[in-house]
């Protein structure tokens, strides 16, 4: 899964001569968290909400709501955007952007063509979607999870169970924990929890958890 399918393309954009009452226009209106800020074609800047508060007057200001709405319009967005930005290419995985952002502690990436133009913005929200439809939570399927040791033709043996019954399974997800075992989320249309559940721990796994997800 790549980030061109799941990323907002032709995001609206803001120049770094705007001024902060400007962007924050736009942020309103549309709804958006940050901008990319684009000079002459070329990402030069990032600016976020955060930006806007960092140098907006505190709730105690004794200004009144004329002088703040003429100190914003007074500022540009070059003077407070962040000039190093962090992007990711239209062509890299989903992975691999849910990867910058949580590493570098960021909510959205601007994402860029191979010639350096931006096409869209990937975000958190974009990233949580795609873990909702990667897993088929909205399905209504039942959620099995089994504790496993490390150990070579695991998912074989557990995924022949499902086929040896009739079963397909949607989705199976590993997860490794701190104890070194290996937890397997495995997603499907299960008429019988406990018949599977039995039929799993009798090729000496644990089930350490059940549930049908959605509608």
């Amino acid at each position: 899964m790549f980030v061109a399918n799941r990323m907002t393309k032709h995001p609206i954009t803001v120049t770094p001569d705007a001024t902060l009452d400007e962007a924050a226009g736009l942020m309103k209106k549309h709804h958006f968290r940050r901008l990319p800020v684009v000079e002459d074609g070329k990402l030069v800047g990032f600016f976020s909400d955060r930006d806007l508060m960092r140098v907006s007057p505190s709730p105690a200001t004794t200004l009144s709501r004329y002088e703040i709405r003429s100190l914003l319009d007074k500022m540009k967005v070059r003077e407070i955007m962040q000039k190093k930005v962090l992007t990711v290419p239209e062509d890299a995985t989903i992975e691999e952007a849910a990867l910058i952002m949580c590493n570098e502690k960021v909510g959205g990436l601007p994402v860029v063509s191979s010639v350096g133009a931006v096409v869209g913005i990937i975000t958190e929200t974009d990233i949580f979607k795609t873990f909702v439809d990667v897993m088929g939570l909205q399905d209504g399927k039942t959620r099995i999870t089994v504790e496993v040791d490390d150990k070579l033709g695991v998912v074989n043996e557990l995924s022949g169970v499902f086929s040896e019954n009739g079963l397909s399974i949607d989705s199976l997800v590993t997860c490794k924990q701190p104890n070194g075992r290996y937890e397997i989320v495995i997603r499907g249309d299960i008429p019988s929890v406990d018949d599977i559940r039995a039929k799993i721990e009798a090729k000496g796994y644990t089930v350490i958890h059940d549930v049908k997800i959605g509608n």
